[in-house]
């Protein structure tokens, strides 16, 4: 899956698998991704302020830069995911 640069502003994305997608620079802001599986995904520099990543796979993914101010990453898995310069203020990790 390839959605580089899109807005995908409060989109709805519960149980999706995007594993591997390139998602780089995507406006996620507000974003319910409940149980989905981006795994090995390119996240990088991507917005993701506000958006919901309960039970989220992020295992592997590379997350440099990405905004996940006040993001709600609960029980969401992070393992190899690389978080270089991501910000995280006011995020429920």
């Amino acid at each position: 899956f390839l959605f580089l640069r899109a807005n995908l502003l409060r989109a709805i994305l519960i149980l999706v698998n995007l594993c591997r997608a390139n998602l780089r620079d995507v406006n996620l802001s507000r974003a319910n991704l409940r149980d989905v599986n981006l795994s090995r995904a390119n996240l990088r520099g991507a917005n993701l302020s506000d958006a919901r990543f309960i039970d989220a796979d992020l295992r592997g993914a590379d997350l440099r830069c990405a905004n996940f101010k006040r993001a709600d990453l609960s029980n969401a898995d992070l393992n190899g995911a690389n978080i270089t310069r991501a910000t995280f203020s006011g995020a429920n990790l």
